[in-house]
Formats: structure tokens, C-alpha cells, sequence
């Protein structure tokens, strides 16, 4: 059973599993029939609750200070107010009138304002770029970032001809499912994560969005390519999904600005 499916009362080592769940859970805030995401070109439905509302509204209100119309100003919206769809919107908003560059660069400023001063560099102190640091961030990201990315699971990968289980692959990325745009998963999340665990943290982190089933592989561990060389920056457009798509354009236009 994976660990992911487990209820936050069940976030115990995966051999204790048997003694407090049962291994048909589902998984956790999935409100689907199935229990599972839904099939590519469907919308899965969630059911958020307080620990996935909260962290919304926190990203959110950070990232309404860069967005169009927010003006930097304090917003309009209550604490308890934002859900995930407003949450892609502003997130959406923030990419208006800012290049490739300028729009990670929004998400550097927003992450390092979520983070105590001098965190990076505890966080380097305490997690050395090791095998154990890279698996032990893996095993944290499947309950921390369910709230932004949906169900996931670490796996086993290669790292510089190593295997390790310091990877996470992600079932179907809540956030590229909602926005169904490619310029937000790449520059709003891929690039601008990669680079934080890369070079605030010190520990290095890949991204791997499959964009056919909008699947994702996170590789703690792994030295991210120059994004000349990344497979992404060739990426068309969601021509069916996104509302900004160019559908006659080889490459998504906010991967090329």
C-alpha cells in the first residue's frame, strides 16, 4: 500500500501499516468515486481540508502581492476565503506583463518570505547534499506538498549511477491539471523549485513533468540541466486546455519570453 493513500494519522514507517489501517484507503482527499485521480482530460475533485486550505491561502495572499491587480496591496479576500482554483488564478495573474525570468524569479521572493530568516541556511546544515538528505526530503514531500500537487509516492531512482528512494513521482500534478497551462507548470513550479533546493538549499532537485498524462518525477539528488537543454523548454501548448494557448505555436510562447 502506498503511503500516499494513507490518512495524516497513518504517516508511520510503511511496516507499521498493517496494525492501523486498512489497505483499502483511499487516498487522502481524493473526493472522486474511484478514490484515484481522474483520467487525463478530467478534472479530479478534491476535498480540501483545514492543513490543505491553510498552505492555499498562505501561497496565495504571498503571490496576490505580485499579481495583476493585486498592486502589492493587503487583500481583498479573508484568510479562509481562497481555494485551490483562486489559488491557480492569482497564480495565473502574477504571469501577466513578466517574462520567463521575472515570473521564477516572483516564486524565489514567495518562498523565501514563507521561511524564517536564515533557514537555507540551516536547512544546508542540516541536510548536506547526501543520499540520506535526498531520500529523507523525498519521503517529506508526499504529505507536505499533497496540498499543491495531489497524491504521489516516493520511488527508486539513479543518481549518478547510484539507486536510491529519492524520488517522487507525483500521479497527475493538481496544479498542471488546473491551470492546463504549460508556461505556469514549467515557470511557476518546475524551474523556480528546482532552483530553490538547488542553490538556497544546496540540495540539488529535477523536475520530470510528463505532459501526456501530466504525471511528475521529482529526483532529490539530481543536478537540474541548463533549461536550454531541458526537454520542457520544447513544450507546445495544452492547445485543448489552456485558455492562453497559441495552438499553432511549436513551443508554449511563455517558455520562449
Amino acid at each position: 500500500m502506498e503511503l500516499s493513500c494513507l490518512p495524516k494519522s497513518c504517516f508511520v514507517p510503511p511496516r507499521w501499516n498493517s496494525r492501523c489501517c486498512n489497505r483499502s484507503i483511499r487516498c487522502a482527499g481524493i473526493a472522486e468515486a474511484s478514490g484515484v485521480p481522474a483520467p487525463m482530460g478530467q478534472k479530479t475533485q478534491y476535498k480540501d481540508g483545514f492543513f490543505e486550505k491553510a498552505f492555499m491561502s498562505l501561497f496565495a495572499r504571498k503571490m496576490e502581492k505580485f499579481s495583476s491587480g493585486g498592486a502589492g496591496g493587503r487583500s481583498e479576500k479573508g484568510f479562509w476565503d481562497w481555494d485551490y482554483d483562486s489559488f491557480v488564478d492569482v497564480s495565473r495573474r502574477v504571469m501577466v506583463g513578466r517574462n520567463r525570468k521575472q515570473q521564477q524569479e516572483v516564486v524565489r521572493e514567495v518562498l523565501l518570505s514563507m521561511l524564517p530568516p536564515g533557514a537555507p541556511a540551516q536547512f544546508r546544515k542540516l541536510f548536506p547534499p547526501t543520499k540520506w538528505a535526498a531520500e529523507f526530503n523525498a519521503a517529506l514531500t508526499v504529505p507536505f506538498f499533497h496540498w499543491l500537487v495531489g497524491p504521489s509516492e516516493v520511488v527508486e531512482v539513479e543518481v549518478n549511477g547510484e539507486k536510491q528512494r529519492s524520488g517522487v513521482l507525483i500521479k497527475k500534478c493538481r496544479y498542471l491539471e488546473n491551470s492546463g497551462c504549460v508556461g505556469m507548470c514549467v515557470n511557476m513550479c518546475k524551474i523556480p523549485t528546482q532552483d530553490f533546493f538547488t542553490n538556497e538549499f544546496g540540495l540539488p532537485l529535477t523536475m520530470n513533468p510528463k505532459f501526456e498524462d501530466m504525471s511528475c518525477e521529482m529526483v532529490y539528488g539530481q543536478v537540474p540541466p541548463p533549461f536550454e537543454e531541458d526537454p520542457v523548454s520544447k513544450q507546445p501548448c495544452y492547445a485543448e486546455f489552456c485558455s492562453i494557448a497559441n495552438p499553432v505555436a511549436n513551443v508554449c510562447p511563455k517558455l520562449q519570453a
